[in-house]
């Protein structure tokens, strides 16, 4: 069985085959083929390390096994031991001197060996030559200096290079140059050490000793932007290589020397947790470091049992993380924030919060939450209360749960209220933004509706200042848009959300006014255009719109979830069902309240609205907003991004202008990581465009590669219909190109899946699938699979040739004509599949449609040169008469 699934292509179920054998079985030499098939196995399988244990264990029960030896050499070579790779096939070559491959395997390697001294032996005076260049106090020409840095960091980002320095007192050499706290020195040891420390855990060890936390926790602080986030960068790369040690079970010596790394990753998350309450680190740092911590501390997925690190990080730093959420601005011995900090904070909480497990965990999380809150609230006077104030914002955007407790401390919504109405404008700020934040949640709204809507309307029409304005306009919109987009509960009378609206878009487009205050008109604007007759004025006012986007371009990344709010508002490209009429009449009869479409969003209203959208320069702003790598690209901004451009490319004809703009290439990443939802619709987007398009001209270079993996993804079985259909047709399109495609589309493993998808009964999605496998066929390793002990793949092929639906018969007797002529035993089997075979090919050829005839014609002219038996059967049958006819007529060429 293992012998078959190998040449069938399925490697991880030949492997436990062996497996079982070997459990199954004595005799020694048995043993030792076992041992050298399963080093095949693991060979296909990148597994290097357990591809050489096996066939070592071959080799000890006979040394003259060349299999056994070829396959050892090939896994030393990947492991980076050619000398020992060299051996192996010293040895083949000695057993068989004849052999080619082995004779030119050898060749290839030695050639290669040669090439890795010579470089080592070049490698050692540069790298004295470097570090002298740089470390010279007299030295003063600049170039030189920049010549030899970027050298340095080139060297380093090779694995024999990165030794090199390493074992040349480089860590040393590079910490001096960290000290010198000249920016392009420290630039280019950072940039150094990221080579060094990259996939090599124990050189990561050995160099976080030398430099120490502290140091590398200082430079990460430092006011330079650019070595701040060049710290943060090798900091990343260290704690990947550290991690790594975590979760592979090891072999061999080098790596029981430094078995357990988790010392070393606390010690440099208490680091950074250090440096984020810290008043001399830089605002710059901050962000670094709570951008490093999201990405580190929380578990990928829920499927890692092991949320240990966060837990850590709660008791021993979420004080330290509310500090920076709390923090005023503007007020004495305040933290230094940019406008990004507090939305970073927000978005660490929340991954820490949803990172736990069980309710004794989240109590604890609450209660570390509320004991900070009160520290504040209680005997701090005005400034403690704003402290304890911003942190239940900060709260509310993060882990709103935790939020909503806090929330209900006693005191804090009466605080809030009355703060709401102070005559200081950084107090009236952060009262006014705490109450829109708390209007999110359902449970507050009807509070706030009742005691808050004429404070914010007061403010809103008395305020002088348009800062404190504008977010009163949002805590309006927010609660005027409780109804969603039902058109039937509308908060406020008759033509109030378009006034609001339109005060939104005027402060927009007013490039007066700041930035961050500007974000707050998107932030309206995301609830008000659930209203129809609101995204109808949006999209017919540019200026609006580009300002929009323009603002989604800038740096202040909080602005991100607003703008696609909005965007997937106007393109109604949220998740709505149609109600079961049946439903319906039961919900009048029982006086329950139905939802009500508005007239403006039908589908004539939406496209219209999508084509603006798209002349405004809505791709190029997604495209932007999708580059950014900043925590407020959280993994929900993502999905309303990949909704957005799935509404964009719906109408064939828009597909090209947007990827014209960059959005193919923006929505590779979001079909490779987000929620499940976002990762779907990002992925249909990308099928609809390889449907319709050239698949090399959208997707340029190596990037037509990338899209295989989300393509699959659509194949799986609780993607609907619609998504397993477009999936097939762009499968087929790239299986048509190139065989390293070919070969992408059966490493994602998704040739069973497109087998399977052939006896499906909706005939669209049967016909896809028989497409895709004809431009599978071209690969050998797919023509195997239809020879395959016990397949009934080509009797299904020859069954479908045979069917009523001619798209269907066109599919299938192209895969034959393709498989007869491309692996001619395949020839000698279809007489053995059916006892219809002969009917099937005669009514090909009988077809009045030119295209069957001729693919009927291939087939049997591939079957008359294959196999003399099946020559003769062909000629006992009326096959001869049919052909001469054929033959004679003039006009089918």
């Amino acid at each position: 069985r293992g012998n078959a699934l190998f040449q069938a292509g399925d490697h991880a179920a030949a492997l436990a085959a062996y497996t079982q054998a070997l459990s199954l079985c004595d005799a020694e030499t048995e043993r030792a083929v076992l041992h050298r098939n399963r080093a095949a196995c693991y060979l296909k399988l990148e597994d290097y390390a357990k591809a050489e244990a096996d066939a070592s264990k071959a080799i000890e029960a006979d040394g003259r096994d060349m299999k056994a030896l070829f396959r050892r050499s090939q896994a030393l070579q990947k492991l980076g031991r050619l000398d020992q790779a060299v051996s192996d096939l010293q040895r083949c070559v000695s057993l068989e001197p004849k052999n080619k491959a082995f004779q030119e395997a050898l060749r290839t390697l030695g050639s290669s060996m040669h090439e890795k001294m010579k470089t080592m032996s070049c490698t050692d005076s540069k790298v004295e030559q470097m570090f002298q260049i740089l470390l010279d106090p007299e030295e003063e020409d600049a170039d030189k200096k920049q010549k030899a840095a970027q050298n340095l960091i080139v060297l380093a980002r090779e694995e024999a290079g990165a030794e090199k320095i390493f074992q040349s007192d480089g860590v040393r050499l590079l910490t001096q140059l960290l000290d010198t706290a000249k920016a392009d020195l420290m630039l280019a040891a950072l940039r150094t050490l990221v080579g060094l420390c990259s996939g090599h855990r124990s050189r990561t060890m050995a160099i976080l000793a030398e430099l120490g936390a502290p140091r590398l926790s200082a430079v990460l602080g430092v006011e330079h932007d650019q070595v701040s986030l060049a710290a943060c960068n090798l900091l990343h790369v260290m704690f990947d290589s550290l991690k790594e040690g975590l979760q592979k079970d090891f072999r061999g010596k080098e790596d029981a020397v430094v078995l357990d790394s988790s010392k070393d990753l606390k010690l440099l998350i208490k680091h950074l947790l250090e440096l984020l309450a810290l008043e001399g680190a830089s605002a710059h740092g901050r962000d670094n470091a709570l951008n490093l911590l999201i990405k580190v501390v929380p578990r990928k997925s829920p499927k890692e049992m092991n949320n240990s690190m966060s837990l850590w990080v709660i008791d021993q730093g979420l004080k330290k993380i509310l500090e920076v959420g709390s923090t005023v601005c503007g007020t004495p011995g305040s933290l230094p924030v940019t406008e990004n900090s507090r939305m970073s904070a927000s978005v660490l909480l929340s991954k820490l919060y949803d990172d736990l497990k069980c309710d004794a965990e989240r109590e604890n999380f609450h209660h570390l939450c509320e004991d900070y809150v009160r520290s504040w609230f209680e005997g701090h006077e005005l400034a403690g209360k704003l402290r304890a104030i911003q942190t239940v914002s900060c709260l509310l955007q993060g882990p709103s749960d935790a939020g909503n407790r806090v929330l209900e401390l006693e005191g804090i919504m009466d605080s809030v209220l009355s703060l709401c109405a102070s005559v200081c404008e950084a107090h009236q700020l952060v009262a006014v933004e705490a109450l829109i934040h708390a209007a999110d949640k359902a449970k507050r709204a009807s509070f706030i509706t009742a005691n808050g809507v004429s404070l914010l309307k007061e403010i809103y029409k008395h305020s002088e200042r348009d800062s404190i304005r504008i977010r009163a306009l949002v805590g309006l919109c927010k609660l005027g848009s409780a109804g969603g987009t039902d058109f039937s509960m509308k908060q406020f009378a008759e033509g109030s959300t378009m006034k609001l609206a339109k005060q939104c878009r005027k402060w927009l487009c007013n490039e007066a006014i700041d930035a961050g205050t500007r974000r707050w008109a998107v932030e309206g604007l995301a609830y008000l255009t659930f209203d129809a007759d609101v995204k109808e004025e949006f999209v017919e006012d540019k200026a609006a719109m580009q300002a929009m986007f323009h603002l989604a371009k800038s740096e202040d990344r909080s602005v991100l979830y607003a703008v696609a709010s909005t965007l997937v508002n106007c393109t109604n490209s949220y998740d709505h069902e149609e109600p079961d009429p049946q439903m319906l009449e039961l919900a009048k009869y029982a006086k329950q309240h139905i939802p009500e479409q508005h007239p403006k969003d039908k589908p004539d209203f939406v496209k219209r609205r999508v084509r603006k959208l798209l002349t405004a320069g809505v791709v190029s702003a997604l495209a932007c907003m999708v580059k950014s790598e900043n925590p407020a690209l959280t993994n929900s901004c993502r999905e309303l991004i990949s909704r957005v451009f799935l509404a964009l490319v719906e109408e064939a004809e828009d597909r090209g202008g947007v990827v014209a703009q960059g959005g193919g290439k923006a929505l590779i990443p979001l079909s490779l990581e987000g929620t499940e939802v976002g990762q779907t619709k990002a992925a249909q987007a990308l099928a609809k465009i390889t449907i319709t398009s050239n698949p090399e001209m959208a997707f340029p270079g190596e990037r037509i590669y990338e899209v295989v993996r989300p393509l699959v993804s659509l194949l799986h079985l609780q993607r609907t219909g619609l998504e397993n259909f477009e999936g097939l047709m762009a499968l087929t399109n790239l299986a048509g190109i190139s065989e390293r495609l070919r070969q992408k589309i059966l490493k994602e493993k998704a040739v069973p899946m497109i087998e399977g998808y052939m006896f499906e009964e909706h005939e669209l999605i049967r016909l896809a699938a028989t497409e895709c496998m004809c431009n599978m066929a071209m690969s050998r390793e797919v023509q195997e699979l239809f020879l395959a002990e016990g397949s009934d793949r080509l009797k299904l092929m020859v069954l479908y040739s045979g069917e009523e639906d001619e798209k269907l018969r066109r599919a299938a007797s192209g895969t034959l004509a393709m498989l007869t002529a491309l692996h001619p035993p395949i020839c000698k089997r279809i007489p053995q599949v059916t006892a219809h075979w002969l009917e099937i090919l005669q009514a090909l050829l009988l077809s009045p449609s030119v295209e069957l005839q001729h693919r009927g014609a291939v087939v049997v002219m591939n079957m008359m040169a294959a196999e003399r038996e099946v020559a003769e059967q062909l000629i006992a049958s009326e096959m001869l008469e049919i052909l001469s006819v054929l033959a004679k007529d003039k006009d089918k060429p």
